[in-house]
């Protein structure tokens, strides 16, 4: 399966769980119907990208990391590569890459969507939520400018609206 069908297939059946996140939902859906490309970064107008919040539920925090050009804690993720074959696979790997913790377990299916726009395009962002195995350690990567545990509580004093709302999205889930 491509990972352009494999997001396709992703998308029809997850179940939005506000009228916002089921607009945003029909928006991918259209954007994918119209454009082979959609997965591609190389795609000007706007691509699907996949992200993972890493979250250690035990201590209940969150790892962000400090996007070395946007200069934003975020969640981990970005633009879905060749190899990628599905979209939890993407996410999987972007948030092993930048997280430097082996053995993240990531949840089935997405936890929100999020479209933004980004210095290269409009990022139509399919967020996912990955568990960090007890005592995990961080690395930071090339990509970060600094990686950090966030208590749940401390997300809204240093992320933006995205992540405050993907974090609450993740505690509901656990």
């Amino acid at each position: 399966m491509s990972l352009h069908r494999d997001a396709g297939r992703v998308l029809e059946r997850w179940k939005a769980p506000d009228d916002a996140q089921h607009r945003l939902r029909h928006l991918y859906r259209g954007h994918l119907a119209d454009h082979e490309d959609a997965m591609r970064r190389t795609y000007a107008p706007g691509h699907l990208t996949a992200s993972a919040l890493v979250v250690d539920p035990e201590r209940e925090r969150v790892l962000l990391t400090l996007h070395a050009k946007l200069g934003m804690w975020l969640q981990t993720g970005g633009h879905c590569e060749e190899g990628d074959t599905t979209l939890a696979g993407a996410a999987l790997r972007e948030a092993t890459e930048e997280s430097g913790i082996d053995g993240l377990r990531l949840l089935e299916q997405p936890v929100a969507l999020d479209r933004h726009l980004t210095p290269c395009a409009w990022h139509l962002d399919v967020q996912y939520l990955a568990l960090a195995p007890r005592g995990a350690v961080p690395r930071i990567s090339e990509e970060s400018a600094d990686l950090r545990w966030f208590a749940y509580d401390e997300v809204a004093g240093v992320a933006d609206g995205s992540v405050v709302r993907l974090t609450s999205r993740a505690r509901a889930l656990l």
